[in-house]
């Protein structure tokens, strides 16, 4: 079966089934996702040296930093789905 992939920036893609959360990274309790997930261990960068814009949760609990937008990830999520589903 083919598996979708989210489109995370730079060459970088996750499997979508995976995908639990599409966060923004400004606020304090993300900081603390983001330190925890350091410590843990359970952090991908994937920015490439760039701002971090938005944060991917998996079912694996690891967390993905993206340079890419949010909203913009949400977009390609959504679509993926929608594809899946028709």
């Amino acid at each position: 079966m083919e598996q979708l992939l989210l489109n995370l920036g730079f060459g970088n893609t996750v499997v979508a089934k995976k995908v639990v959360a599409i966060l923004s990274p400004g606020s304090s309790p993300m900081k603390r996702v983001k330190d925890e997930a350091k410590q843990e261990k359970r952090l991908l960068d994937v920015t490439h040296g760039r701002k971090t814009r938005a944060f991917i949760i998996t079912e694996s609990n690891h967390v993905i930093l993206s340079a890419i937008q949010a909203d913009t990830l949400s977009s390609r999520f959504e679509s993926l789905m929608a594809k899946e589903e028709g």
